[in-house]
């Protein structure tokens, strides 16, 4: 089973919506994925209330019974957990971190979430981590703000994923209805980006390290 912790301190950047989307990529991928909400808002297992289908599984979970709860998903043939942390919350953090096999850390192109990156990224190295990348969220459909992005995050020595999600109104549209995107609108761009997304990472659990792709950045936004 591979282990999936999204990480982040300040609140907003994307994490549950990356956590959900990663999950049913799996799902369709022929994957059975459970994901693990750490977040006393509840705002994945909310999502898994309003869902119909079975699956991918939802539960909810205190940091000091993470291992535990991971630990039960192997041992029912899970293939891949993903761990959805709350922000400000170094201990969901820590846990997370230490039980992971790649830690992500979805960050928008912006200031204020380029600026709570380092402390994210202290905790990723205080847990004494497996590789460690950030993910870019929320970006626009015209401008430069992500290669700006890019080299704030690969200056504090972060690779970054190769592929990003757009700023679309598939992600919340979908929510609302416990579904993603790829459910939702199925040939639509924030799928394509999920799925590209779900496949590079994939390859990175399967490798157990970042790549050069990584550290190069995200290619060219689609648009």
């Amino acid at each position: 089973m591979h282990t999936i912790a999204l990480i982040a301190q300040k609140g907003g950047t994307g994490k549950t919506t990356l956590a959900l989307s990663l999950a049913v990529a799996a799902e369709q991928d022929g994957q059975s994925a459970v994901i693990i909400d750490l977040d006393p808002q509840s705002t994945a297992c909310n999502w898994g209330d309003r869902r119909q289908s079975q699956s991918p599984i939802v539960i909810d979970a205190q940091p000091a019974r993470l291992q535990n709860a991971l630990s039960k998903a192997e041992e029912g043939g899970i293939d891949l957990a993903i761990i959805d942390t709350p922000a400000r919350s170094e201990q969901a953090s820590l846990a997370a971190a230490k039980c992971a096999d790649l830690v992500i850390i979805p960050c928008r192109p912006q200031v204020y979430d380029l600026e709570t990156v380092p402390t994210s990224l202290e905790l990723v190295k205080l847990a004494g981590a497996k590789p460690a990348l950030a993910l870019l969220n929320a970006v626009p459909s015209r401008g430069q703000r992500h290669e700006q992005a890019v080299q704030a995050l690969q200056g504090l020595g972060l690779a970054v994923c190769p592929v990003y999600f757009g700023q679309r109104a598939a992600f919340g549209d979908s929510a609302a209805l416990g579904q993603t995107p790829l459910e939702y609108e199925p040939q639509g761009k924030a799928s394509e980006e999920i799925r590209l997304a779900y496949k590079y990472l994939s390859r990175l659990l399967d490798k157990g390290t970042t790549d050069d792709e990584a550290k190069a950045g995200p290619r060219k936004h689609s648009g």
